[in-house]
């Protein structure tokens, strides 16, 4: 479906400026979750940025230009307390982001990493205020879209509408082992 929406969309509008890959579900587990649901979650989480990336791609290095966004999470760079295959999946979307910005940044190619904490989305529906990832308070989609326009503008790798990630990162990278 993925390759269909692009080769669609490329020949509809020569070409595509900004590819946005959002795909994200949660279960709730350590290492005991079912195999069922890590290859349901490793499949949502990390390869539909991965499919979406090869498609389109080819068109945006032809072009010489193009931006991709991919959404991970605050858990992508710190972990999700609860969820070892969020936390797993989430890590991965970042390293992906990072990997395709360092191949492709000098073919003209920009990306950016969205890693927002508890935004009010089905996603965290039925939870009490966010669980652990609403500590810092839950956010509208609205003000993730504004922080998105904002981050894509100043051409950001990391994309935080929670500024508060922004320190977890620094204290988690200053002492890693206290983290």
């Amino acid at each position: 479906d993925i390759v269909r929406v692009v080769r669609e969309t490329e020949h509809r509008f020569a070409g595509i400026d900004l590819w946005c890959s959002n795909a994200g579900i949660l279960f709730i587990g350590g290492v005991e979750t079912p195999n069922v649901q890590w290859q349901k979650i490793w499949d949502v989480n990390v390869m539909a940025h991965v499919y979406a990336a090869r498609a389109v791609l080819p068109g945006m290095l032809a072009r010489g230009s193009g931006y991709l966004l991919h959404t991970a999470s605050a858990a992508g760079l710190l972990s999700q307390i609860g969820s070892a295959t969020y936390s797993v999946t989430k890590h991965a979307v970042v390293a992906l982001a990072e990997w395709l910005s360092i191949t492709h940044g000098e073919q003209g190619i920009k990306v950016s990493v969205l890693c927002p904490q508890a935004v009010r989305t089905n996603m965290i529906a039925g939870t009490e205020a966010g669980g652990v990832a609403g500590v810092d308070g839950v956010i509208e989609p609205e003000q993730v879209a504004q922080a998105v326009i904002a981050g894509l503008a100043d051409e950001r790798f990391l994309i935080l509408p929670h500024p508060q990630v922004a320190e977890y990162v620094h204290r988690k990278a200053m002492d890693y082992d206290r983290w």
